[in-house]
């Protein structure tokens, strides 16, 4: 009787291990069955999506002129001689160096570096090798997650948890996942507006310039695991590789970048464009969207484009409208339009006088990095109304600006424009035995731009001297220097900027203090008249006195030297 039931016992676990096994058995055909209908499905859908994308990538439109416009080579970079010559000397050579370059948009700052690149890539004694990458990053756009899930710049652990962690991920395996720092290794990193880059990014990113390399955590790993590969234990051993120059590119000014990162670089600057060499854009633009121009259209672009970037955009709108409505050809008055609804404003040229004029003088002045302008400096002198208690008034100035400090704190600073004046008018006391108190002098900056004030004294100084002896100054000379009590010109900064603008608004003579005369460059057409003392700008800027007119009548005593009817 038992051995009966024993048996049927095992024929029913034999029997209920065969239904099991059948389930298992038709669950994995089932399972295989999903598996290939969903391959089948995945590999039609890859299908249909790569004929989609050969469809879209056959449908191209014809490319924007700012793409045929991109220079190719450094004969195409117009207007940065000085900068290319110091952008080659911080990369091309044996040690490269991590660059800062500074400049306004459009005026070529992502082309150099690119062309730099290359160009050292042909030179024997760079480490740069023939296949190093150029990688270039908007600091605007690259975005980063403070848990360390994503960081394009710098690189991230795909740890387990994460969807779409794949294969490794099931297995339990971090996964480092390279940024742009790694794959321009043994190359250049660009990263352009660098000065808009969050600051926990820059201070991932300085650690990387430091070391060389890129360090990665994470908590999912474990250096004894053998389940890991071996190219990953390597990776959080020794890091990711990330030995790169940095060339970073800011529209911004020095002052508003973080000294750490400024510290670490070479600093170069781009300079904005001048009339000429945005006319030289718009005709090559013009010459490769094949239309005709008429007299002067390349011309009136510069009157309104700011850099090379508005210049091409000009064109192209202007050719888009002449060839809608059949021409080939386009005029200034396509120019004007385009500019009107661009709401382009015309570029306000500094200017010189036509004619000798009492009281008005040509100053040189720095608007920014490598900007540099001519500065219109008036002044009037009346007869005080009670001798003794004349005044000083001071004009167009901007007597206080503010600036971006270290920590993004503001910082005032007031103009020192008054104090120069004043400092002029007791050298010019002296000089020519005039007492200021019986006067009231009015001096005036029209165009109401910044000015520090030192660096115009010297021009100060003409313009007053100019008012009180009534003789007019030359109009094609200008004048930059600060002065002392003592009747010193002393060196001014920007020299070589503030020639250059001179030079393209047509100034003949410079005067400028002799301690800065080597670091001014010849000008075509322009002289330059290096001078030490007050006595001499004035006899170089000031004309004889207009036949039949007489010295102011409040200063009938004056040097003999300075009433001279000769200019030095």
């Amino acid at each position: 009787m038992m051995k009966v039931v024993a048996l049927n016992l095992l024929l029913i676990l034999s029997f209920v291990q065969s239904i099991q096994m059948g389930v298992v058995a038709i669950y994995f055909i089932q399972t295989m069955r999903a598996q290939q209908g969903n391959r089948n499905a995945i590999d039609q859908l890859s299908k249909q999506q790569q004929e989609e994308l050969r469809r879209l990538r056959a449908n191209r439109l014809t490319p924007p002129l700012a793409r045929k416009t991109r220079p190719t080579s450094m004969g195409e970079i117009v207007g940065q001689k000085e900068g290319l010559a110091a952008l080659r000397a911080a990369l091309c050579g044996p040690n490269p160096q991590h660059v800062i370059l500074y400049g306004p948009p459009g005026v070529g700052k992502t082309a150099a570096a690119r062309l730099v690149l290359e160009e050292a890539k042909r030179n024997v004694h760079s480490p740069f090798c023939a296949d190093a990458p150029f990688v270039e990053v908007d600091a605007t756009t690259v975005r980063f997650d403070e848990r360390g899930i994503a960081d394009p710049l710098i690189g991230s652990v795909h740890d387990p948890i994460y969807q779409g962690a794949g294969a490794m991920g099931i297995a339990g395996i971090p996964q480092p996942k390279p940024g742009a720092v790694t794959r321009a290794n043994g190359g250049v990193l660009f990263i352009d507006e660098i000065g808009e880059l969050h600051p926990y990014q820059l201070n991932k990113l300085l650690k990387v310039l430091e070391d060389g390399k890129v360090l990665l955590e994470s908590a999912y790993y474990t250096p004894g695991d053998p389940n890991i590969p071996k190219y990953i234990h390597d990776i959080f051993q020794n890091g990711l590789p990330a030995d790169f120059r940095l060339v970073g590119a800011t529209t911004r000014s020095p002052k508003e970048l973080p000294e750490a990162i400024r510290s670490r670089c070479v600093e170069i600057f781009f300079r904005p464009l001048t009339e000429k060499e945005i006319t030289l854009i718009a005709q090559r633009a013009i010459e490769k969207v094949g239309v005709l121009a008429g007299p002067g259209v390349a011309e009136t672009i510069a009157d309104y484009a700011n850099n090379g970037r508005d210049a091409v955009s000009m064109v192209q709108l202007a050719a888009g409208l002449a060839i809608e409505q059949g021409r080939r050809n386009i005029e200034p008055k396509e120019i004007h339009w385009v500019a009107q609804h661009s709401q382009l404003a015309k570029r306000l040229r500094p200017h010189l006088a036509s004619n000798p004029q009492v009281g008005r003088v040509n100053g040189l002045a720095v608007a920014g990095p490598n900007i540099g302008v001519l500065l219109e400096i008036e002044a009037a002198v009346l007869p005080a109304r009670t001798p003794g208690k004349g005044s000083i008034t001071v004009t167009g100035i901007v007597e206080e600006e503010q600036l971006s400090g270290r920590g993004g704190e503001a910082l005032r600073r007031k103009s020192m424009a008054k104090a120069s004046v004043e400092t002029a008018t007791s050298l010019l006391r002296r000089l020519l035995r005039i007492d200021p108190s019986n006067f009231d002098i009015h001096v005036n900056f029209p165009g109401g731009m910044p000015v520090d004030g030192p660096s115009a004294g010297a021009a100060l100084c003409v313009a007053i001297a100019s008012a009180l002896l009534q003789r007019p100054v030359e109009p094609w000379v200008a004048v930059t220097g600060e002065i002392s009590l003592l009747g010193e010109i002393k060196p001014v900064g920007g020299v070589a900027a503030k020639a250059a603008a001179a030079a393209e608004a047509g100034v003949k003579l410079i005067l400028l203090p002799a301690a800065n005369a080597a670091e001014v460059e010849a000008q075509e057409g322009v002289a330059i008249r290096s001078v030490e003392t007050v006595e001499e700008v004035l006899h170089a800027a000031l004309l004889p006195q207009p036949a039949g007119e007489e010295a102011h009548h409040l200063a009938p005593s004056l040097p003999g030297a300075l009433l001279s009817e000769q200019t030095g």
